[in-house]
């Protein structure tokens, strides 16, 4: 269990963030740009250092979720026709079952980070089917008119596509009280079928990702980046009662998703460093009960929501996710400090 650490701690140097204290103001000449170093989160308005590569949505080369417009048909606006969603939003601007005093406040002055750390407590885990996160964008986006926070490409580089107070639209009854990522991973399947189409090895029998053709570069930012899974083999483990084979995230994913979950638990700290377990402290591979859910707070996949779904898959290897978030939260360092006085993106409405 992860001992609860004081504000000043950090992940390592590059690691800074706001822990529970409300962001202090620094105000430079007029006109001068606020400089950024390409790592940080936005939480409430406010950037938070990772040591991960981040692209923010406001940022060239982004992934924008509050437009209404398809990312890559920009003159067509989302067709309500093509999916449950009646209009171009793509997620919620309101988290919902709270108490009508916390919603009145929310509605007149926007989200503190006070009440944003009360009410979110869990970081759900996906993979995205899509294998890279530029095609991942374009069938949450253009396609289905969902929403999520963050998505990990192969090359380690995280996308965040919405500030943190928002609603994303990514697992179904968790979404009140969540952060997600969806990790760009083709899945887990019964058989090798799918995996022998996206995987190849070369002449020493390394395995790399081998993108189709239509896919292009996959978008990755890392220009020739071979993407090689962490462990060589397909892992073969049981997701709800099944069992499925799925090739392991890279090393790049795991060293960016480790710090980005070491900063959520910092950030949002009710975020537990732990995933949900079972009867002999063991991974649980299967949907928690409502209540089992509504009692956990921590880290969790999607198949620990609902039956239906069994992402992030058997690959996943949530023990050395968790020791590297613990090492993380337990390094000392610096004094915590924001970047920004107050960045916002992307949002007319905020």
């Amino acid at each position: 269990m992860l001992r609860r650490i004081a504000p000043a701690a950090l992940i390592g140097a590059a690691l800074l963030l706001g822990g529970c204290q409300q962001p202090h103001a620094h105000f430079g000449e007029p006109g001068e740009p606020l400089a950024r170093a390409g790592d940080e989160i936005m939480v409430c308005g406010h950037l938070y250092h990772t040591g991960a590569p981040v692209v923010l949505w406001t940022d060239r080369g982004g992934y924008d979720a509050y437009r209404a417009h398809c990312h890559f048909k920009p003159d067509e606006v989302y067709p309500a026709k093509a999916g449950k969603n009646p209009s171009a939003q793509r997620y919620g601007t309101f988290r919902r079952h709270l108490p009508p005093e916390v919603t009145a406040d929310v509605a007149s002055n926007g989200w503190s980070l006070p009440e944003l750390q009360e009410y979110v407590d869990l970081f759900v885990l996906h993979y995205d089917v899509c294998g890279v996160s530029r095609q991942c964008f374009k069938v949450l986006q253009d396609m289905r008119g969902l929403s999520v926070h963050f998505m990990l490409d192969l090359d380690g580089t995280i996308y965040q596509t919405l500030d943190l107070k928002e609603r994303a639209w990514h697992a179904g009854s968790a979404n009140d009280r969540s952060v997600g990522v969806e990790i760009a991973n083709i899945g887990a399947y019964p058989n090798m079928n799918t995996l022998d189409k996206w995987y190849g090895h070369d002449a020493d029998g390394r395995t790399y990702v081998t993108l189709p053709r239509w896919l292009g570069d996959g978008g990755m930012r890392t220009k020739g980046f071979v993407a090689r899974p962490a462990r060589n083999a397909p892992v073969v483990g049981e997701v709800q009662g099944k069992e499925y084979r799925q090739y392991d995230l890279t090393d790049a994913q795991y060293a960016s998703l480790i710090k980005l979950t070491a900063t959520l638990c910092q950030v949002l700290p009710r975020i537990r460093a732990d995933y949900p377990r079972d009867a002999e402290g063991a991974l649980r591979t299967s949907a928690l009960s409502d209540e089992e859910l509504a009692q956990f707070s921590g880290v969790l996949g999607h198949y620990h929501i609902t039956t239906r779904k069994i992402d992030p898959g058997p690959a996943l290897d949530w023990d050395r996710l968790m020791r590297g978030v613990h090492r993380a939260l337990h390094r000392q360092g610096d004094t915590n400090r924001v970047v920004s006085r107050g960045m916002h993106g992307g949002n007319p409405e905020r």
